[in-house]
């Protein structure tokens, strides 16, 4: 007897067995028990996430002969022959190579017989954004009012493709990614059936590596299983099979490329390839590692977002604490980025050894948040006792009558009150705020804006977006009228001088801190 995949193996065949899609499932249910059926359904959502699945449960449940709580029963003439795919109740449909308008006016034609036997006929179209835009128009008036014994079934991953018009004649059900933890509990059970030896660590890197798709899950874990047939299936195991890479190695990547070693970081990548590992998958894999180093430093409750161990997320918080907010961020951006290039790129390696040793060498780049680093380098050097080679003194003479030295803004004569409170208590203000926003604001720089308003100027753009946010500013305002008392207005904004934000903008902690001096010596004088 021939193989069955597993996804095909253990399609389920009943409501129960339907996981992670409860909200849907319920619903279809209650329709059936109260015999509330629609006529028109429309099923959205990713791939492998059971939208023919549920479709076809559905039709045997409103054909069945003895339904128990909405469920088919599976036992009478009518399931078992829509299971074995020879029942003329139930007709499926391809809309991907039947997009026709004749293929539509086939089904117009169809509808007019009534079922020889059951209740519905029930047409299933997969992929009904596939259809023609005269196809759909053939579609909609059988749509809008077919014989009460014909049920539409639309499937689609891509329900933005479908006609308004044919939108609002369907009840649209959306289901959702299904959870890690979801397809953890159906893989282990299924393996216990199939008498599988599995580690629990690598059913759950397969339930991840499926992206909230079951079917998909199914079917890396079938083939982690052909590969090694008879043994137990370890976490080594599958991410020899899936041609991944254990976290060990990005941390180890990443100690590299923060300690400007190249020859070191290129020869991890070398290790990698020469495992067979795939490279595209690779970047993927290290840009979400990179993500996830961020969330830790944003908020210390990430443990149900991050979805990890509690191991694995003693060892990410110890490495996020290496290295700053400002340089995660540019590094993710420049692996998005890389992601995009080597898709179709034949020279993958070629390009990220390019991008590795800009992550090494910011001098390389010339972007703003490149700059900021190559500065925190320096400062670091600095406060280790190792100072820049200063120039002679000739040729600084030359270079300081060479270049002409921008005069820092005026300070304002009058802040209001308010705004003063503010600075007064900026650091009070800061420690009411929560991870990832604190840290920006720490190195902003507080200014008088033109309307009299508290303006918060910070030099990287992206920070000023992100705080930007209208959860983000509330959070802000909030913290600030807790502090003193009273709401008042701020702005936020990126210095686009293109000088730095001290020699473009007033810097109002300098104006409070020489009033509290000169209040202090006045005191002493009495």
């Amino acid at each position: 007897m021939a193989y069955t995949a597993l996804y095909r193996k253990f399609r389920p065949g009943e409501f129960e067995d339907v996981k992670g899609q409860e909200h849907i499932v319920t619903t279809l249910k209650n329709q059936i028990k109260a015999d509330r059926i629609g006529h028109a359904y429309l099923f959205c959502g990713t791939r492998g996430t059971g939208k023919t699945t549920v479709a076809k449960i559905f039709a045997k449940a409103v054909n069945c002969e003895h339904p128990a709580d909405g469920s088919p029963c599976g036992e009478c003439a009518s399931c078992r022959a829509i299971a074995a795919g020879s029942s003329l109740n139930v007709i499926e449909i391809d809309a991907a190579s039947n997009n026709g308008v004749d293929n539509i006016r086939e089904i117009k034609e169809e509808v007019t017989y009534s079922p020889t036997e059951g209740r519905f006929k029930v047409y299933i179209i997969d992929e009904v954004h596939m259809l023609s835009i005269g196809a759909f128009n053939a579609l909609l008036k059988t749509l809008e009012e077919p014989p009460s014994y014909v049920i539409f079934i639309l499937a689609t991953t891509e329900a933005h493709k479908i006609p308004i018009t044919i939108l609002s004649r369907c009840q649209r059900y959306d289901f959702r990614r299904i959870s890690i933890d979801t397809i953890c509990g159906r893989l282990n059970d299924l393996m216990e059936r199939e008498g599988v030896e599995t580690e629990e660590k690598a059913i759950r890197y397969v339930a991840k590596a499926a992206d909230g798709s079951m079917r998909d899950a199914l079917s890396l874990l079938d083939q982690c299983i052909a590969f090694y047939l008879g043994k137990k299936l370890t976490y080594d195991r599958v991410l020899d099979v899936l041609g991944a890479v254990d976290t060990e190695v990005f941390s180890g990547l990443l100690r590299k490329i923060l300690e400007k070693d190249i020859t070191g970081a290129i020869g991890l990548l070398e290790e990698i390839v020469v495992q067979g590992r795939e490279l595209g998958q690779f970047v993927t894999d290290f840009t979400w590692y990179l993500r996830n180093l961020l969330l830790v430093q944003s908020a210390d409750d990430m443990e149900d977002v991050l979805d990890i161990s509690s191991e694995n997320l003693k060892a990410l918080k110890e490495e996020a604490g290496m290295v700053e907010p400002d340089v995660l961020m540019r590094f993710i951006r420049a692996c998005s980025g890389l992601s995009d290039q080597i898709r179709y790129s034949t020279q993958k390696r070629v390009l990220i050894e390019i991008a590795i040793i800009r992550l090494c060498r910011p001098a390389m780049e010339q972007d703003l948040s490149s700059l900021l680093q190559r500065i925190g380098d320096l400062e670091k050097k600095v406060e280790n006792g190792v100072y820049p080679v200063q120039m002679p003194e000739t040729a600084a003479a030359g270079v300081k009558a060479a270049v002409s030295v921008p005069q820092k803004p005026k300070l304002p004569e009058a802040v209001p009150e308010d705004v003063q409170q503010i600075v007064k208590n900026w650091n009070l203000v800061l420690g009411d705020l929560s991870g990832l926003i604190r840290n920006y604001l720490k190195h902003a720089l507080l200014s008088l804006g033109s309307g009299n308003e508290l303006l918060i100027v910070l030099e990287d753009p992206v920070a000023a977006e992100f705080l930007n946010d209208g959860e983000r500013l509330a959070e802000i305002t909030q913290a600030i009228g807790k502090n003193i008392g009273k709401q008042v207005a701020i702005r936020i904004a990126a210095n686009e001088s293109g000088l730095p934000a001290e020699e473009a903008y007033a810097d109002l902690e300098q104006l409070i801190q020489m009033d509290i001096e000169i209040e202090e010596d006045v005191q002493g004088g009495f």
